[in-house]
């Protein structure tokens, strides 16, 4: 970003304006869709503003990891497709794409979306669930799409069924979910905090804090690059985080049917 363009956002930023005349603790406008991938178990992608991410979900017969012989196995990837931004390159993963893998991922798994104990089959056969994160668009902020698109596509995933030794793939069952949680993704742009940060404002931003909540609890927080957020910044963030997560699920519910 040019140094003139910089100075002129974050003038405008410290003023509480945004592209878009979005305030402080407006999120752009989210899509939500489900169902885009014929032969997946399940999928979905989230839209805000410009930045799009895809989620697909596979379910396979798999072994028990030998900690856990009794619980079926999650696992999720993350693509930061060269299509997707002029910053990504075909190659090994890179640290924002292990990142944005973990972020969602943990957000999921701590907040008890999946019983893995659901997913036991028989003595050394369980389900594994592939969760396949990928970013078709970046305009900032996949943390809160990538979770948005993750859920979704749990949430209206079907099951096989297990019969006679065979993954039988026919009249299967909607996969069982128990919670709904939801990521609020926040940036401090020199002393202003602002929620759902957009490409321009990334460049400009200090530090980073994604918070994934549900109804009443947080299960993961994540803080990124190295500026600092003070205990009563931190405090203000994890309330606006709940009342946008209020804001979030609703998305969720209504898109999965729920």
């Amino acid at each position: 970003m040019r140094t003139l363009t910089k100075e002129y956002m974050m003038e405008r930023i410290s003023k509480g304006i945004r592209n878009e005349k979005r305030k402080p603790m407006d999120y752009r406008n989210i899509k939500l869709e489900v169902g885009l991938i014929p032969n997946a178990e399940g999928s979905a992608q989230a839209t805000i503003g410009n930045t799009k991410v895809l989620a697909g979900i596979k379910i396979d017969l798999s072994e028990p990891m030998t900690d856990t012989p009794e619980d079926g196995n999650l696992t999720t990837s993350a693509e930061l497709l060269p299509m997707a931004s002029e910053n990504y390159d075909i190659g090994p993963p890179t640290p924002e794409g292990v990142e944005f893998a973990r972020v969602v991922d943990r957000g999921i798994r701590h907040g008890n979306v999946l019983d893995t104990s659901k997913l036991f089959i028989e003595e050394g056969k369980v389900w594994s669930i592939f969760m396949d994160l990928y970013v078709l668009n970046y305009d900032g902020n996949i943390f809160d799409a990538g979770t948005l698109a993750l859920m979704a596509a749990l949430a209206t995933s079907k099951i096989p069924k297990y019969e006679d030794g065979k993954v039988v793939r026919e009249n299967m069952k909607r996969l069982e979910t128990s919670n709904i949680v939801t990521s609020c993704t926040f940036a401090k742009v020199i002393d202003s905090l602002l929620v759902d940060p957009d490409g321009a404002e990334e460049e400009l931003m200090k530090a980073r804090l994604t918070i994934t909540n549900g109804k009443e609890l947080i299960y993961a927080m994540q803080k990124g690059l190295g500026g600092v957020f003070m205990q009563k910044e931190i405090d203000s963030l994890i309330d606006a985080a709940f009342d946008k997560s209020k804001e979030l699920r609703n998305i969720v519910q209504k898109s999965t049917g729920d």
